[in-house]
C-alpha cells in the first residue's frame, strides 16, 4: 500500500497548512501507521500550546497553566503508546518556562 500523504489523506492534507514541519512529520508518522486517533491527539497538544503561549502574552497565567496540564496529560498518553514527543516537550519546557510553572 502507498504511504499516506497530503496527497491522498484529508486529515494531512487539513493539518499541512495549520501545523509547523517538525509536528507535521510526527502526523505523517502516526498516520502511516494506522494511528490516526494519536495524530488527532498531536494536533489537540499543538493547539493546547499555542493558546497557552497566547494566555501568556496576554498575563493570563492561570488559563495558560491549565492548558498546559492538559497537554501534559495527551503528552502523557503519547509516550504510554511510544511516540516520539521529544519536539512537544521541547515546545512545552519553553512555555512551561514563560509561565512559571
Amino acid at each position: 500500500m502507498a504511504k499516506k500523504s497530503s496527497k491522498n489523506n484529508d486529515f494531512l492534507y487539513n493539518s499541512k497548512a495549520k501545523t509547523s514541519p517538525q509536528i507535521y512529520s510526527i502526523l505523517i508518522k502516526l498516520v502511516n501507521e494506522d494511528k490516526e486517533d494519536l495524530a488527532q491527539i498531536v494536533i489537540k497538544i499543538d493547539y493546547l500550546l499555542e493558546y497557552a503561549s497566547s494566555c501568556i502574552k496576554q498575563k493570563d497565567f492561570e488559563e495558560a497553566r491549565d492548558s498546559l496540564n492538559m497537554a501534559r496529560s495527551r503528552m502523557d498518553r503519547l509516550k504510554n503508546e511510544e511516540v516520539n514527543t521529544e519536539y512537544l516537550e521541547y515546545l512545552y519546557a519553553g512555555i512551561a518556562k514563560k509561565a512559571k510553572l
